[in-house]
C-alpha cells in the first residue's frame, strides 16, 4: 500500500517502476479546432486561447515560463480559477528527478522548446467529420518513436495536453461502437454532455460513420484528434511497461489500440489518473474501460488538496481541471518512487506560487 494511491487491478507495474533506473515522461501535445466551440472546454480563459494551452503547458514544463502567450494556462469558470495541471506535473517531475521529452502530435501553436514532431497538421473541428487529416502517418511515426525510446528507457510514462480532448475521445469511442455518452470527464464543474454529444453526432453524420462499423484509423480521421493517434502509436511501437497518465483520453487511446491490435496485452500498461477523474459524478471512466478490456489496471492518485492552503488547488475539489498534462501519472510516479503525499503537495504549492 502506498499512501495516496488506490490500485484497481495488478500492482506488477508499480513494482517494476520502483525497481526501474531510467523511466522517462513523454508529454504529447496537440490541438483540435473543436476546442474553440464556446462552452465545450475550460482549458483556457477564452475559447480562442485554448489553442495556446498545449504549447504553454510544454513551455512551462521545460522553461518554467510561457512564451507563446502572456500567462500560463488556467481553467476559468465564473470568475474562479484553478492552475494548469502542468504545475502538478512539473512539481512531480522535480520530486521524481526523471527526464522528460515533448512530443508534438499536431499543434496549431508551436511550443518554443525542442520537441519530437509526429504530425504536420493540427486537428480540425470534428463537426466537419474530418477531425484529423493524417492519422495513419501519426500512428506510424509514433510507433517508430516508441521503439526508439524503448531502447533507451526501461519505462515510459505518457501524458497529454489537448483542449477539448474529452470531446474527441467521446467521438472516437462512439465511432468504434462503445457506449460512452455521458461517461467522459471534463475540465469544468459543469460537464456539457449535451453539447459534446451534439458535436460528435454532427461529426459522425458528416463523416458518414456508422458507430461500430469503422476501424480506429477511420474513427480518428472523422472525429478524433492528433494526440490519440500519437499515443496509440507510441504504445504499439514500444516493448516496455507503460503508464498512460490520464483519464478519458487514455481510455479512448486504449480503444484505438484494441481496434488496431485486438490481442494486445493490456497487462503491459496501466492508467494512472487523479481522484478528481475517478470520483467525477458526471463521468464514468471505469464504465468505459470495462467495455474495452478486463485487464486494464487503473491507479488513482489523491494529493489531498483539501489540506492545501492554495485556493486554486482547492478548486480542483469542486470539479475544476481534474486532470491533464500527465498530472495523475506523474503524481503517481512521485509517490511510487518514495515521496510522501505531504511532500508532493508542498512541492505543488511551491510551483504554484
Amino acid at each position: 500500500m502506498i499512501d495516496g494511491i488506490k490500485t484497481y487491478g495488478s500492482t506488477e507495474l508499480i513494482e517494476k517502476l520502483q525497481e526501474c533506473e531510467e523511466p522517462v515522461f513523454l508529454l504529447t501535445i496537440g490541438t483540435t479546432d473543436t476546442s474553440t466551440i464556446p462552452n465545450i472546454s475550460g482549458a483556457g480563459a477564452t475559447p480562442e486561447l485554448t489553442l495556446f494551452t498545449p504549447a504553454a503547458d510544454a513551455e512551462f514544463l521545460v522553461l518554467g515560463e510561457v512564451h507563446c502567450t502572456q500567462t500560463a494556462a488556467e481553467t476559468v469558470v465564473g470568475g474562479a480559477a484553478a492552475p494548469t495541471p502542468a504545475r502538478l506535473t512539473k512539481a512531480s517531475l522535480q520530486l521524481s528527478n526523471i527526464p522528460f521529452v515533448i512530443i508534438d502530435a499536431g499543434s496549431k501553436v508551436k511550443a518554443d522548446v525542442s520537441y519530437y514532431s509526429l504530425g504536420k497538421e493540427s486537428g480540425n473541428d470534428i463537426r466537419t467529420g474530418k477531425g484529423v487529416v493524417n492519422p495513419l502517418e501519426i500512428i506510424e511515426n509514433g510507433k517508430d518513436l516508441g521503439a526508439e525510446l524503448s531502447r533507451r528507457h526501461e519505462f515510459l510514462i505518457i501524458g497529454e495536453s489537448i483542449a477539448a480532448g474529452t470531446t474527441t475521445a467521446l467521438g472516437v469511442l462512439r465511432a468504434l461502437g462503445y457506449k460512452a455518452n455521458e461517461k467522459v470527464s471534463g475540465s469544468m464543474p459543469h460537464n456539457p454532455h449535451d453539447l459534446k454529444s451534439k458535436v460528435v453526432d454532427e461529426g459522425l453524420k458528416n463523416a458518414g460513420v456508422v458507430p461500430g462499423e469503422v476501424d480506429a484509423i477511420q474513427a480518428i480521421a472523422a472525429v478524433g484528434d492528433p494526440t490519440i493517434a500519437a499515443i496509440a502509436g507510441l504504445v504499439l511501437g514500444s516493448d516496455v511497461p507503460i503508464i498512460l497518465a490520464g483519464g478519458t483520453q487514455m481510455a479512448a487511446t486504449c480503444a484505438v489500440i484494441k481496434s488496431i491490435q485486438p490481442n494486445f496485452d493490456f497487462s503491459r500498461i496501466n492508467l494512472a489518473t487523479t481522484v478528481f477523474v475517478a470520483d467525477d459524478e458526471t463521468a464514468d471512466l471505469f464504465g468505459i474501460l470495462n467495455q474495452i478490456d478486463d485487464n486494464i489496471t487503473v491507479n488513482i492518485v489523491d494529493p489531498k488538496f483539501e489540506e492545501s492552503k492554495h485556493e486554486g488547488l482547492r478548486n480542483y475539489l469542486t470539479g475544476f481541471v481534474k486532470e491533464g498534462v500527465g498530472a495523475g501519472g506523474m503524481m503517481f510516479t512521485a509517490l511510487v518512487l518514495g515521496n510522501s503525499v505531504e511532500e508532493l503537495r508542498e512541492k505543488i504549492e511551491k510551483v504554484c506560487e
